[in-house]
């Protein structure tokens, strides 16, 4: 019985504190879950990949891109537990800008928050259904495409933190369409 308490407890208490303060969105170390929870305000908990049919008949979802939010990684070699992410601007209609925790290396580690990511749309019918995602790791575009179960639209206004006073616009469409950048 103790044992179950322990893990009771365990659960209870990842669910509260990981939980970044908005206050604190980009000093954020931890998983994408969680940091997209607190910047979305989109209350889902579970594995990344869950996410999509979580918010059936909860949330609007969708397959266009808005700021605010959430992109759905779907599971892969790559991404055993899928990924989350926010989007924080809309650059064009195959580029946008989000933010997102645990996906580059800072100082050798993952986990940290990242702000304004370029992602571009490689799906052959512009439906977003495939992404490949900056990585600060190459400095660039990662090589990997990943396939994209669609965005969950949130009730409310999304965190402030989610982009940048003056985000790189113009990077983002070099990063999306230079070939080797």
């Amino acid at each position: 019985m103790r044992s179950l308490s322990c893990r009771i407890a365990l659960l209870v208490g990842l669910a509260t504190t990981a939980v970044p303060a908005s206050a604190d969105l980009l000093g954020y170390v931890g998983q994408c879950v969680p940091f997209a929870r607190a910047a979305s305000g989109i209350q889902i908990f579970g594995d990344a990949w869950t996410w999509w049919d979580q918010a059936d008949g909860r949330y609007e979802r969708g397959h266009r891109p808005r700021a605010g939010a959430v992109i759905v990684f779907e599971r892969s070699g790559r991404l055993p537990l899928g990924h989350v992410a926010v989007v924080s601007r809309v650059i064009e209609k195959r580029v946008v800008m989000l933010t997102h925790a645990n996906w580059s290396r800072f100082n050798g580690e993952r986990g940290h928050a990242e702000q304004d990511v370029t992602l571009y749309d490689v799906s052959p019918d512009n439906d977003w259904s495939e992404v490949k995602v900056w990585f600060r790791d190459s400095d660039g575009l990662g090589s990997t495409v990943y396939p994209i179960a669609g965005f969950v639209y949130g009730d409310g206004p999304p965190a402030p933190e989610l982009t940048g006073r003056h985000p790189d616009y113009v990077g983002a469409l070099i990063d999306a369409y230079v070939p080797g950048r």
